[in-house]
């Protein structure tokens, strides 16, 4: 496999611990282990790294625009404290009655994270914890992958996923993903 020029990642079950009842604080917010790191190598290996997730908390009024921010600004400093770099975050703040044509599994996260890349289709790997996510990449025409840290039963989903993209891999979780993108798997 060749490199890609950018990865890009769902943010909660990928980098992040996720919760069936959402990351409302950043105390909440609690790093997948290596999820960290595996960004801070592909950045080492000048792979650009985007963030595109849906998070509906916002327009559900579970939190506010202070408090997602400050969960972002939580997990940007854990990022870069690794020697990672977010060089885009695009995220829906819609909920799914909104009809936007952000949220996943539409694509419209991917194409704004590969119009602020300047990059093409091809040229990236779309890594995400569900069917959405996979969904979402196959829209784009983006490759994927699964990672298997999210919450949910892993196999159904896989399954489920397997459906869209026959072809697609899953790891248990991004530290795997990565390993396997820059072959030391």
């Amino acid at each position: 496999m060749s490199l890609p020029k950018a990865v890009l990642l769902d943010r909660d079950g990928v980098i992040n611990f996720d919760s069936p009842d959402y990351i409302l604080t950043p105390e909440q917010w609690e790093a997948i282990p290596g999820s960290l790191e595996a960004i801070a190598r592909l950045t080492k290996a000048s792979i650009s790294v985007a963030i595109c997730s849906n998070q509906s908390g916002l327009g559900r009024g579970m939190m506010n625009e202070e408090l997602f921010h400050a969960i972002h600004a939580k997990m940007l400093l854990a990022i870069e404290d690794a020697g990672g770099m977010i060089t885009h975050a695009g995220y829906c703040p819609h909920t799914p009655d909104d009809e936007c044509s952000c949220r996943k599994p539409l694509p419209g996260l991917i194409d704004e994270a590969l119009d602020a890349l300047d990059l093409s289709a091809d040229e990236v790997i779309m890594i995400g914890d569900s069917t959405r996510d996979i969904e979402a990449a196959h829209a784009a025409g983006v490759d994927s992958m699964l990672v298997q840290s999210g919450y949910g039963n892993a196999e159904v989903i896989l399954q489920r996923c397997l459906v869209i993209n026959p072809k697609l891999k899953a790891y248990p979780d991004l530290a795997a993903a990565v390993d396997a993108i820059l072959g030391e798997s």
